[in-house]
């Protein structure tokens, strides 16, 4: 039983509604302390943390779930979870609920900070719709977190790969910064407020938003590698995707979720960096799977 939990109550058991990279960085934190933790996905054969129960989408909703994580995107027709199960998910006797939306929402501020209280602008279709799933959510009548995470990187997440294959290049737009987070911060962030539930709007990201050619040339300088080729951004060739987070900037603050009590491991990138290089291996690799869509692309993977 989980330390703080009593012996008349009943398992913490969490639902994370698209069981991602993210989900599963929380999910091997849980799981050694006693908690049953179920997966959804969509696929039977994707990878799951040791002690995950995959439940394979579309399913009922399992009985005894007393939280939950939502981390799926939403698309043009909204969250896919609500637009099934909404008044399922309302009905649930939960008592934490938990929704990973992205930094996203606060649109491009030409390189300004931002906080919890800015207002919600943002210049992307992919931001919009975040913006509507999380007044879905809130309005389940739920206490609920909802969790505007940076560009995430971590084990599997990165550059170095690039960096190694001589693909990676440094991409320059004057005044282009982006706010990041390492995967394990983000996972600490929810343990948080799942032990000290504070519903509320959190932006998760480091201490340090940087612009990306710095990041890929510092993962460079860590491999005794070249820097790689900087490329304007006019000329660069970028997916559709990929060309639209440089559309735009800004700089997160994370005061509020400090203010509950996290540390944060990484505070910039450069220590996550270091911490990735040192520990990095192919079984941690193959543990963690790819398939969060919920995640923001971290800007140099």
């Amino acid at each position: 039983m989980p330390a703080g939990w009593a012996n008349d109550c009943p398992m913490p058991t969490l639902l994370v509604l698209g069981h991602g990279y993210t989900a599963a960085a929380l999910s091997r934190r849980l799981v050694p302390q006693g908690w049953r933790v179920i997966g959804t996905t969509r696929t039977p054969d994707s990878p799951m943390p040791d002690g995950v129960e995959r439940l394979v989408w579309p399913a009922p909703l399992p009985v005894g779930v007393t939280h939950l994580l939502a981390s799926a995107a939403p698309d043009a027709g909204g969250d896919p979870f609500l637009a099934t199960h909404a008044a399922e998910l309302a009905r649930m006797p939960v008592e934490w609920v938990g929704y990973l939306s992205t930094t996203g929402v606060y649109g491009d501020h030409d390189g300004a900070w931002v906080d919890e209280t800015t207002p919600c602008t943002p210049s992307t279709k992919r931001g919009e719709q975040r913006i509507a799933a999380e007044q879905a959510w809130a309005a389940l009548g739920h206490p609920l977190h909802i969790f505007r995470l940076a560009g995430i990187y971590g084990p599997g997440r990165g550059p170095f790969e690039k960096v190694r294959a001589g693909t990676a290049r440094r991409i320059i737009k004057p005044g282009q910064v982006f706010s990041r987070v390492h995967v394990e911060d983000i996972a600490s962030a929810l343990e948080l407020t799942i032990r000290h539930p504070a519903p509320g709007i959190y932006n998760i990201c480091d201490d340090d938003p940087a612009p990306p050619e710095d990041v890929i040339a510092y993962a460079a300088m860590l491999l005794d590698l070249p820097v790689p080729p900087a490329v304007s951004f006019d000329q660069a060739e970028m997916s559709p995707m990929a060309r639209s987070f440089y559309a735009e900037s800004k700089r997160v603050r994370n005061d509020r979720i400090k203010a509950l009590g996290l540390t944060l491991a990484f505070p910039d990138y450069r220590a996550g960096l270091a911490d990735l290089l040192a520990s990095q291996t192919a079984t941690a690799k193959q543990m963690i799977p790819r398939n969060d869509s919920t995640a923001p692309t971290y800007p140099e993977d």
